[in-house]
Order: C-alpha cells, then structure tokens, then sequence
C-alpha cells in the first residue's frame, strides 16, 4: 500500500474516532429515557453512529481483514439500518450500541490509529 493511500483511509479512521468521541459526550450524563426524550441529542447521536458507518466504509479491506478485533461489518450494517430505516432499530439496541459498543470500539480505533503512525 503506497504512502498516500495510506494516508487517505487514516483520514477516515480519524473521522470514526472523533465521531465515537461525540456520541459518548453527547450522551454522557443521559440515561436511556432522557437521551430517548431529548431530540436534539437523540439525532446529533444518531448521525455520528451513521458517520462511523460511513467512513468504516471506506476503510480497505485488507486493513479490516487485519484487525478483526474492530467489528466492522456490524458497524457498516448498523449505519445501513440507521440510514435506510429498513428494519427499524429499537432504542434498547441504538442504547446497547450507545453504552456497550462505543466505549469499546474507541480505544481499538485508537490502537489502529498509533499502529498507523508508527
């Protein structure tokens, strides 16, 4: 892999760790009932778990391949079903992906990252 396009995926990989980063403060604080009730929160929270997708997306194959511990077909799959509305996605899973998958997916996307810049 040449240097720029190694550069060019870190790009999103640096994207999908601000936009984890954003869910967790903008949800910080909330249980599942206030950030249900609260729109603003509930739709900015949204958007970024559909930004992850998005950018996980774009992430080559190989370097997905590579680091299994980072799910990313069920990052992709989740930004699908947000942004297509197919299938619906309940409030106990967006909370689920919100308190139990962000907080771990970070600190991996963290770790792909300083392997990238070594």
């Amino acid at each position: 892999m040449s240097d720029a396009s190694q550069r060019e995926w870190s790009f999103y990989l640096d994207d999908m760790i601000d936009f984890a980063g954003k869910v967790l403060a903008y949800t910080d604080g909330f249980d599942q009932a206030g950030f249900v009730a609260n729109g603003l929160t509930y739709d900015a929270t949204l958007r970024n778990l559909e930004l992850i997708g998005e950018a996980a997306t774009h992430i080559p194959d190989e370097i997905r391949a590579a680091h299994p511990e980072i799910a990313w077909r069920m990052i992709i799959a989740t930004r699908n079903r947000l942004i297509h509305g197919y299938l619906g996605m309940d409030n106990d899973t967006l909370w689920s992906i919100i308190r139990d998958d962000v907080p771990k997916l970070l600190p991996l996307l963290q770790a792909l990252k300083h392997k990238v810049q070594k």
